[in-house]
């Protein structure tokens, strides 16, 4: 799970660059960067992860923060979502960059949840439970 944790990390950081980078706007606004930070936080979650015996405290706090990153883009994408079938590219842009960044923690997150099930199992069959 760190590897994944790392991948989904850079792919954070790929879409806040690319937000704040691809912008129309000559001065864009730092918040595109938010995706970028999340992914930054989720990347060293899973480099922490890859040692073995810090590994459970790393994908646990990876998993809050990609449930927190999922939530604050939903907060914030959701309520707007009709923007995001409009036609004009600098009300749709936006909208549409956050609810990627809620889906791709969202995917984050649920491969977290399946992660931890499947190693509660092996360690509850390892102890004969």
């Amino acid at each position: 799970m760190p590897k994944v944790t790392i991948v989904f990390g850079a792919i954070l950081i790929a879409l806040g660059l690319f937000a704040y980078f691809g912008s129309a706007s000559e001065s864009p606004s730092p918040t595109a960067l938010i995706p970028a930070f999340v992914g930054a936080i989720l990347a060293v979650c899973g480099f922490v992860g890859l040692r073995p015996d810090l590994r459970k405290h790393a994908m646990h706090a990876g998993a809050a923060v990609g449930l927190i990153g999922a939530l604050a883009a939903l907060g914030r994408g959701l309520p707007k979502i009709g923007m995001a079938a409009s036609d004009d590219i600098t009300y749709a842009r936006p909208v549409r960059l956050v609810l990627l960044m809620a889906i791709i923690c969202l995917v984050y997150v649920a491969l977290c949840v399946r992660s931890f099930i499947v190693a509660r199992r092996r360690r509850l069959q390892a102890t004969g439970d």
